[in-house]
């Protein structure tokens, strides 16, 4: 079958959910529908992804005959899952009666029939064969700049990064300062920020090839770049002329290390309810009290972006101020040498490198000039604004790691033989890797697309929730058959997958959980945003 036909015809399908789900909140508030909206917007998801893999497909011109099997069987399976049942988590299937579009969901199939009732067996086969050959699906973005960055920082992931990843993992070690300035002098921390204020002034598309391609080598090396990215936003977007001048030159030359200090206890997703305060001392200075919670890397950053409630007697995201607060960069013995701020850290899983804190302000204080753009009450709107960038770069960071789980998986099967072969060519294990290859490019490409929409200047919320609710998702999937491919030594702490199976399992969760994301999409969508 032609695939834009069946493109064609998936959002036909999609069209039919969102009129189905229009008709619903017509009714009742969409969190009396969240089932039904959240699996719409996987839909949506779903065809915008098979969209993305057609262009990537489509812009190849047939130069690598691994391009048109991955995206014929994404298309087999995303259509599949449109018509059959979508995986909204690991025990939620939205299905289309969830919606009330079965007549829609069978007109799909009929018309997609020529490639939903194909066994799809072979063609995973050729691909895996392809695999053990050491062949590999196009990655060009067909701009000789481009392929030339991702080169570099693939280079310096291999180099620096992939042979000490799993110590540090294992040791709960601190990314090495060395490794820190190696990173900075490749411009790693001032890839958006403007050439003006000493940054590179690249894109968001620039930006995802180097978080992917440092989040291949570890997340945690990856995620550096998360607070950078989110402070030089903030600070670019909405700073004024002096802090400007102040922080990103200092922040794009990896002199200073930000940290994003925004959750709270008991909180989570709902900013509006933060309860942390600053108020102005005699001396003009912001005395800060409160508790704030999973802050990633507070111990050895220089400058906290900090949202607090400053407007005590208006509600909500009304009384909201966003405060740049330096701070003294702690030690391994004194972590906190700040005085009016304490932390303890929270262990974890994984994600390491920077390491999670509970913090505690007591009449901490911050310069008078501290205040974000010299405003009160617009800490949540300027945050709202670098959403769309910091979700497209967890997707990223998602993609690296989707992608490191299968090269794990494929060497794995590569090298491990059983009655007298190796396990690549036993087809369960080969089924594997070839779905993970192709849930990797389909969450790259989508990663892609929705960076390109950012670089167009347009509001791009909904598409950076699609990348990053799919990424997740590949991310967790491509770790978890990469683990089961390993068998029982995928749970030995001495192999790399099971670090990086802990790994995956946040990016479904912070910079807005898969539940959130779905939310943003749905209500976008519905009320044809962008």
């Amino acid at each position: 079958m032609d695939l834009r036909q069946a493109l064609q015809a998936a959002d036909i399908y999609r069209a039919a959910a969102a009129d189905a789900l229009a008709a619903r909140l017509a009714e009742r508030p969409i969190d009396q529908e969240q089932r039904a909206a959240h699996g719409f917007a996987w839909v949506a998801t779903t065809v915008a992804a098979l969209d993305a893999v057609l262009a990537w497909c489509a812009a190849g011109q047939d130069a690598n005959p691994l391009d048109a099997k991955i995206a014929m069987l994404a298309f087999a399976e995303g259509i599949g899952q449109l018509v059959g049942g979508m995986p909204m988590g690991q025990n939620e299937m939205f299905r289309p009666a969830d919606l009330g579009i079965g007549a829609a969901a069978r007109t799909l199939a009929n018309t997609c029939g020529d490639l939903l009732d194909i066994d799809h067996a072979a063609t995973r086969a050729e691909v895996a064969a392809a695999l053990a050959d050491g062949h590999w699906p196009s990655e060009t973005l067909h701009d000789a700049d481009l392929d030339a960055i991702r080169d570099q920082f693939r280079r310096f992931t291999d180099a620096e990064i992939l042979p000490h990843a799993h110590g540090w993992h294992l040791a709960n070690e601190l990314i090495p300062d060395a490794t820190v300035r190696a990173m900075a002098d490749l411009g790693t921390f001032g890839v958006c920020i403007p050439e003006a204020f000493g940054g590179l002034g690249l894109s968001k598309l620039v930006m995802c090839i180097v978080t992917e391609e440092l989040s291949r080598g570890w997340i945690g090396a990856g995620s550096l770049g998360t607070r950078s990215e989110i402070a030089g936003e903030l600070i670019a977007m909405g700073g004024t002329d002096a802090q400007k001048a102040e922080w990103l030159p200092r922040i794009a030359s990896g002199a200073v290390l930000p940290t994003a200090v925004f959750t709270e206890p008991d909180v989570g997703s709902d900013l509006g309810s933060l309860q942390t305060r600053a108020r102005r001392g005699t001396d003009g200075a912001w005395v800060i009290d409160g508790a704030k919670t999973w802050i990633t890397h507070a111990a050895r950053s220089d400058l906290m972006t900090l949202l607090a409630r400053t407007l005590h007697d208006a509600k909500g995201y009304a009384g909201l101020s966003m405060l740049l607060v330096p701070k003294p960069r702690g030690t391994e013995s004194d972590a906190f040498p700040a005085d009016g701020m304490t932390g303890s850290e929270i262990e974890v899983l994984g994600y390491r490198g920077m390491r999670e804190y509970a913090l505690q302000f007591d009449a901490m204080t911050a310069p008078a000039d501290a205040l974000l753009g010299g405003e009160e009450g617009q800490g949540f709107k300027q945050l709202m604004r670098t959403f769309e960038g910091a979700r497209i770069q967890t997707a990223a960071r998602a993609v690296g790691v989707a992608r490191r789980s299968f090269e794990l998986g494929l060497d794995y099967a590569l090298a491990r033989k059983q009655f007298g072969k190796a396990i690549v060519h036993f087809p369960r294990v080969a089924d594997k890797l070839a779905m993970s290859l192709v849930d990797f490019v389909t969450a790259r490409e989508l990663s892609y697309a929705a960076a390109r929409a950012k670089d167009s200047g347009k509001r791009c919320d909904i598409e950076a929730g699609m990348a990053k609710l799919l990424a997740a998702r590949a991310a967790w999937s491509n770790a978890d058959a990469s683990l089961q491919i390993h068998g029982g030594n995928g749970y030995a702490l001495e192999y790399e997958i099971s670090r990086v199976l802990c790994d995956a399992r946040i990016l479904n969760i912070f910079e807005g959980a898969a539940e959130i994301q779905a939310q943003v999409i749905a209500r976008g969508l519905i009320e044809r945003r962008n």
